[in-house]
């Protein structure tokens, strides 16, 4: 259960356990959306949400929890299936803690959390920053199965307390080996898994590039993912698990494939999400608003579209502000809006009638670049900016297309 990753936001799926610019308008709706589930409360001030997935797993682990306390506890007939959603529900209390664990240590490093997210087979935490070291991001991944690793001794320990053979004693077990495996599984050295995070850490410690790092964990991610997809059967088929082949049946051979094929995805697609993201990162300080700003010429209120234009293509510009009497801008003229009217009708058409007020969040410093540029176009979602300098001077006008643009072709150059 790794904590998440890339981008300024970071978000990864944990088995066991950024994006280029759409329209301003779709960035924003995404970032208000509270995540798709039920909110559990907000420990340390970080939203805690329960995804609908959540419910389909735990059925699942009742059910087949269930299955196991029978043959151990046969006298509880279908009584166990209650002792098995008490398993379930405390088993996503310790993935909870695993989270938890990463959002104290983001936080303790000065970085926000966006929320936890408890899914299916697992939790995420969305970090909205990069850690800007590679032991930050080395502590920041390995808490988390280290907290596993703790509540794994802990019911170890609290087994000597309990009769063996009694419904506490079969769900501390449970507890114990459950919190073992997803320390384990986590602490493998593939991209998203935590253990993908330290190896990353690793290499951007030795090479002095984060890139390097990222790309070295998210290979061997996608080569866990091969391994799990071919090798999870094996292991259950062979009895190498130390389970009885015996007892393994044409159903168990089609759930030990379908949850192989599970957890190969999830890594593979965590894995090149990864990539992506790192990507995103690496150009994101191309994203530069003075770079990508139209010139623009000023226009009064009353002046006619014909004439507006007329200016604007003898000046070399591309866009209209519309000003006051005296000058101050006041509103942008929608591209769009001028390719609606037709060429015989312009002169007649007033660019007030296709202006959008201003306001202050349109207001686009000229020396913003990378995410902060894409935060300030998140919080005010439009379609034109007005690029100003530092004195409040007139210096452009920002289309949101073509921040889109050059986002694209940013991200399809390869990597230095």
């Amino acid at each position: 259960m790794n904590q998440d990753d890339e981008r300024g936001e970071k978000k990864r799926p944990r088995p066991g356990a950024g994006e280029a610019p759409a329209t301003a308008d779709s960035r924003t709706r995404r970032n208000e959306e509270p995540g798709g589930g039920i909110l559990m409360g907000r420990p340390f001030g970080v939203p805690v949400y329960v995804a609908p997935s959540w419910f389909l797993v735990a059925a699942l682990i009742t059910w087949v929890f269930g299955d196991q306390i029978e043959r151990v506890l046969p006298e509880l007939g279908a009584a166990r299936y209650l002792v098995s959603l008490f398993f379930a529900i405390a088993f996503y209390a310790s993935v909870l803690v695993h989270e938890l664990a990463h959002t104290v240590a983001a936080l303790r490093f000065k970085l926000p959390v966006r929320r936890i997210q408890l899914q299916f087979f697992g939790g995420v935490s969305e970090i909205e920053k990069e850690t800007e070291t590679p032991g930050r991001e080395f502590v920041l991944a390995f808490v988390g199965p280290l907290l596993s690793l703790v509540l794994a001794g802990v019911f170890y320990l609290t087994l000597y307390a309990v009769e063996p053979g009694t419904v506490p004693g079969v769900l501390l077990a449970g507890l114990m080996i459950s919190n073992l495996i997803v320390a384990i599984f986590n602490l493998l050295p593939g991209l998203p898994l935590d253990g993908g995070r330290m190896l990353r850490a690793v290499v951007w410690k030795i090479t002095g590039k984060p890139m390097a790092g990222t790309v070295a964990a998210a290979w061997v991610g996608r080569a866990l993912a091969v391994a799990v997809l071919i090798g999870l059967p094996l292991l259950t088929r062979t009895g190498l698990l130390g389970n009885s082949t015996d007892d393994i049946s044409g159903m168990d051979t089609v759930m030990d494939a379908l949850l192989a094929a599970i957890l190969a995805a999830i890594i593979w697609t965590g894995a090149g999400n990864s990539l992506r993201m790192a990507r995103l990162r690496e150009h994101l300080p191309e994203l530069n608003a003075r770079a990508l700003t139209r010139r623009a010429v000023p226009v009064e209120p009353g002046t006619p579209l014909s004439e507006a234009l007329r200016r604007a293509n003898e000046a070399g510009a591309r866009a209209l502000v519309v000003v006051d009497g005296r000058g101050n801008p006041t509103g942008l003229v929608r591209e769009s809006a001028i390719a609606g009217v037709p060429q015989h009708r312009r002169p007649w058409v007033a660019v007030s009638t296709l202006t959008q007020d201003l306001d202050e969040g349109m207001k686009v410093p000229a020396e913003l670049a990378g995410q902060p540029l894409l935060d300030h176009l998140r919080a005010s979602p439009a379609t034109e900016y007005l690029v100003v300098e530092e004195t409040g001077e007139i210096y452009g006008v920002l289309s949101a297309t073509d921040v889109e643009r050059a986002f694209v072709k940013a991200m399809a150059r390869p990597s230095a």
